[in-house]
């Protein structure tokens, strides 16, 4: 993975905060570091450029998030606008 500038603030903001959203312009690593924070912590990582992911998160947002690991990472959130409230709720 390419080292990117604002790794050590995901890492930080990560630390004491349970969510954190990851945004910025196209093609600029954002998935690449998203997957790789996933992998450092062995968790999951999921996209909602799959079919059947985004079918699930979107058809009951809560029971997605109950079903995910301690550490998830959600790639393409804002596919399923239904988990935005949910995940207040974390």
């Amino acid at each position: 993975m390419i080292w990117r500038n604002i790794t050590d603030r995901v890492e930080a903001a990560l630390a004491d905060t349970p969510v954190v959203f990851l945004g910025g312009a196209r093609q600029t690593g954002k998935s690449t570091l998203a997957q790789a924070v996933a992998t450092k912590r062995n968790g999951a990582y999921l996209s909602l450029d799959d079919a059947t992911v985004l079918a699930a998160a979107s058809a009951d947002p809560q029971a997605f998030l109950a079903g995910l690991p301690p550490f998830a990472v959600i790639d393409e959130v804002q596919k399923a606008p239904a988990l935005h409230a949910a995940i207040k709720f974390l």
